[in-house]
């Protein structure tokens, strides 16, 4: 995951989403997708942290000037 970027991410999760709402899986095959959404959904929330924190640093910065 350290390679992949944010739309990737979103991307991923969304073809998580439909393979689990197909109903089609079995129970192994729906937690393995379900633990890789989990883990796709705390590095997204993390990209938006950061992504977050750099648009107050430079809002911050701008005020400044």
């Amino acid at each position: 995951m350290k390679n992949m970027t944010y739309e990737q991410a979103i991307k991923r999760l969304e073809e998580i989403a439909d393979k689990l709402d197909s109903g089609s899986l079995s129970l192994e095959e729906s937690l393995k997708l379900f633990e890789e959404g989990t883990k796709l959904t705390t590095f997204c929330n993390s990209c938006l942290e950061k992504a977050k924190l750099k648009i107050t640093k430079l809002s911050a910065k701008e005020d400044e000037e």
